[in-house]
Formats: C-alpha cells, sequence, structure tokens
C-alpha cells in the first residue's frame, strides 16, 4: 500500500519554510485507489519568485487551510502506507516539521522515485520530474503543482514497477521489498518502528543477549535500518542476522554520541567492533620544558600516554601549524623542534629569532611569547564547559574539561540557569580521560561548530 505525495512550498528549507499545497494518491501496487488535494495557508508570505514557478499565489492561499486543520486526514490517508515522492526526502521533511510544530512525531517509510529510476531506468541525462516524465512520455497536467506532479508521480510509479517486474529473476524487488528482509525472527518490527531520527548511541544484542555491536549516528533510525538492511559484505549480513534485539540512547549532541561511543565500545569490547577504530589524526604537537627552563615544542606522531596539544591528518599539517606560530610569536625554530643545529637557528641568523637558542634571550620573555602561542590551542589545560543542543526542548548538553582533561558530560535545563554554572556542575556525569578521547574532543572542535564554550 502505497502514498503518493507531492508537495509545493515557500521555498527551499524546511525548517524555515512552509507548505503551501499537498496531493496524496492512494495506491494499491496496481492501480490508484484515492486521491486528495488542498492548498494550504502557509501563514507567511509566498516570495515572488516562488509564485513565478508554481503560479500559487498569497491571495489563493488567504482562505484555504492551514496545516493543522488538515494534519488528520494527511495523517489518515497515509496511515499504513509507504509514502512515494520524487525526491521524497524534500516533501517528507516539510511534512515532518508541520508535524514537529504541532507536537506530532509523523513517522513513515519512503520510496524516492528518484532513486528507484536511477537504478530501474539507468542512461538518462537527467532524472527531474519533468525531464524523466519528458524521456518516457509522461504528460504533466499542471506542473509544479502539487495534484500534476503527484499524478505524473503516481505514473512513473507504475512504469517503475513494470519495470522491476520484468529485470526481478530471483524474487528480489527494489520496489516491492522495501521493508527490512532476512531479520532474526527474535527482533520485534514494532521496536525498529519506534526508532528516533535523533542522533544517538545504538547497541546490538544476539540471542541470549549479549552486545555484539555500538555504533552512534546523527539519525539513529537512518544508521539502523541502513545496517538491517546490509547486503553489502558476508560479514555485515552475518551481523545482521544475528541481531535478535537493538537498543539506543538518545544524545542530542552528535559530540556526546562519540564519547559515549568511544567509551562504550572499550567498555563492552563487542563482537563485531574491531579494535576501537583509530582517528586519521594520529599527528600532534606537544609542549614541555627543558633543562635551561625554556617552553619548547615539537611535532610528531601520537603514543598512547602522551596527549598533544592538538591533533592532525598528517605530519605536514601539524609541521605547518607549528611553522605559523613560530613566526607569528617570534619563536625559536630550534625550540620548536623545527630545526636542528649544534648552535643557532637559521632565523636567528637572519635576524628572526631573538637568541632563545643560544642564550641571547633568557627563559622569562620567551616563555612569555611561547605560552601565548600554547593558547592558541582549545585545551591549553583550561578549564571549561562545551554546552551544546540537548536531547529534548528546553534541554542543554555540557561537557566538562579541567585543566585540559575530559571529567564527564551531563544534561541540564534551560530554566535552571539561574542557578549559574552550579547547576551545570551537578549535571555531569564523570567519566574517565583518554588519548582516544582526548583526540575526539580536539578533531571535532577543530572541524565543527558547537553552540559555546564557557570556562570556569
Amino acid at each position: 500500500m502505497y502514498a503518493i505525495v507531492d508537495i509545493e512550498t515557500t521555498g527551499g528549507s524546511s525548517r524555515i519554510e512552509k507548505i503551501t499545497e499537498i496531493a496524496i494518491i492512494q495506491h494499491d501496487g496496481e492501480k490508484i485507489t484515492g486521491e486528495f488535494s488542498t492548498l494550504i495557508n502557509p501563514e507567511r508570505n509566498i516570495p515572488y519568485y516562488i509564485t513565478s514557478l508554481t503560479g500559487i499565489t498569497n491571495e489563493m492561499v488567504g482562505d484555504a487551510p492551514r496545516f493543522f486543520e488538515v494534519a488528520r486526514t494527511i495523517v489518515e490517508l497515509t496511515e499504513g502506507r509507504t509514502i512515494v515522492a520524487h525526491n521524497a526526502k524534500f516533501d517528507y521533511s516539510f511534512i515532518r516539521e508541520e508535524f514537529k510544530s504541532l507536537g506530532y512525531n509523523f513517522r513513515r517509510d519512503l520510496l524516492d522515485t528518484v532513486t528507484l529510476s536511477r537504478k530501474l531506468i539507468p542512461g538518462h541525462k537527467s532524472y527531474s520530474l519533468g525531464n524523466i516524465c519528458s524521456d518516457l512520455g509522461i504528460r504533466i497536467e499542471g506542473r509544479h503543482r502539487a495534484s500534476g506532479d503527484a499524478l505524473a508521480t503516481a505514473e512513473l510509479f507504475r512504469l517503475l514497477m513494470e519495470r522491476d517486474d520484468l529485470i526481478s529473476s530471483r524474487n528480489h524487488r527494489l520496489i516491492k521489498n522495501t521493508r527490512l528482509s532476512k531479520l532474526n525472527p527474535c527482533l520485534d518490527p514494532s521496536k525498529i518502528e519506534m526508532i528516533p531520527e535523533e542522533p544517538g548511541v545504538y547497541y546490538f544484542y544476539d540471542e541470549k543477549g549479549n552486545i555484539i555491536y555500538i555504533g552512534k549516528s546523527r539519525n539513529l533510525r537512518q544508521r539502523i535500518n541502513t545496517h538491517l538492511s546490509n547486503n553489502t559484505t558476508g560479514r555485515a549480513m552475518e551481523m545482521r542476522d544475528m541481531i535478535a534485539d537493538l537498543d539506543w540512547e538518545l544524545t542530542g549532541s552528535e559530540l556526546i554520541a562519540l564519547l559515549l561511543e568511544s567509551a562504550e565500545i572499550k567498555k563492552n569490547k563487542p563482537l563485531y567492533n574491531r579494535a576501537q577504530r583509530r582517528t586519521g589524526y594520529q599527528w600532534g604537537i606537544f609542549t614541555s620544558f627543558n633543562s635551561e627552563g625554556y617552553q619548547v615544542f615539537r611535532f610528531g606522531k601520537i603514543d598512547d600516554d602522551e596527549n598533544p596539544l592538538s591533533v592532525f591528518a598528517g605530519r605536514e599539517k601539524a609541521r605547518s601549524m607549528l611553522s605559523t606560530l613560530v613566526e607569528r610569536y617570534e619563536l625559536c625554530q630550534k625550540l620548536a623542534g623545527l630545526y636542528e643545529s649544534p648552535g643557532a637557528c637559521f632565523h636567528h641568523h637572519v635576524g628572526l629569532c631573538r637568541g632563545a637558542c643560544c642564550g641571547k634571550e633568557s627563559p622569562a620573555p620567551y616563555n612569555e611569547r611561547a605560552h601565548k602561542a600554547e593558547a592558541e590551542f582549545v585545551f591549553n589545560r583550561r578549564n571549561f564547559f562545551i554546552i551544546d543542543r540537548g536531547r529534548y526542548e528546553r534541554e542543554k548538553s555540557a561537557i566538562r574539561v579541567v585543566n585540559g582533561k575530559y571529567s564527564g558530560f551531563g544534561y541540564f535545563s534551560i530554566d535552571d540557569m539561574g542557578f549559574g554554572l552550579t547547576a551545570v556542575h551537578d549535571c555531569i556525569k564523570s567519566a574517565g580521560d583518554n588519548r582516544d578521547i582526548q583526540v575526539i574532543l580536539k578533531q571535532y572542535l577543530r572541524s565543527y561548530k558547537i553552540e559555546k564554550i564557557i570556562e570556569f
């Protein structure tokens, strides 16, 4: 059973734009069994360029129902059906956001006729709805209107189903076998339907209740379903067949998902998790003090017992960063591990080094500049919280770093911020630091955005 859907919107982002029209065509796998379409008042202005594309004006939607007025109808028309759409994620994301604003978690299985067309009828120059329909001789009555595009998608879907029948010789069809197959009989299918589309850590168990795999994802539902339908390798299928139960833990923050995954793999050592995956960031910059009292730097590969100031994907990136700091703070090449010589460094010979390498500059003024260079790295033995999104509305996550070392994470309500940082400290569940955690934190803070850092 299918529900072929098309929508028109006020723009391209489901987070900030709204639906202006929706069409739903019910299909039983052989023929159309029902049709529904309506304009929707988006309760905002429709941009001129959108009107030029769709022909839908502000006046046309002025007396149209608002989304909440047709929400129940949409639920009923799609209940127990797989949603079929051309570029399905676009339409689905808008519908989900509209329902989310009403406090309802709308979830349906998806079939994308773009993806199916590429697999079943390869070789076309373009797979946009207009172009693929033109190539196949499908006439669109009312292009860029929900009803016209939905009817065209329904005809395309019919042709794809016929094509799927023709090329199928092993009882394995792309379209009709859309749900997960060959699963362990102990795995409860209803539990799969409950998986949220949120960041978190997931656990797979065998029939004896042993954890056989732990992973993390920004979208738990998508990642777990990928595992459960994975036919790519023998090992992947072997693990899939062993999954008798599954569970997950929401984290809100992707960074916390990474930290929790690392800790859980080390703790449980699951069968299908290879040795903790080594990040590609295997080079670091390190600092210490030499026997003369100068702060020195070096770059090199990271060992398990070492805690680098920062991590890098390769030798040259680490060396380049160190060279930049040497120039910016007038540091000594030799004391930064960039120049080997029994005497003064090259920069001193050309007037760019003040002579720490040959005793002409004392440790105190040199170390003052070296400390400023060290301060450019996030950790620098600082005390701070990393604040990011929480698992629910009005909740935030917090990761605590004390003296440059990770000490745990937790969640707090933004309503508790009247208590200041005490509420943040109190929410932290203590956890140990290690080399993998340090690399995860430093790599993430270098590469991705978080909401804020609060020092204490």
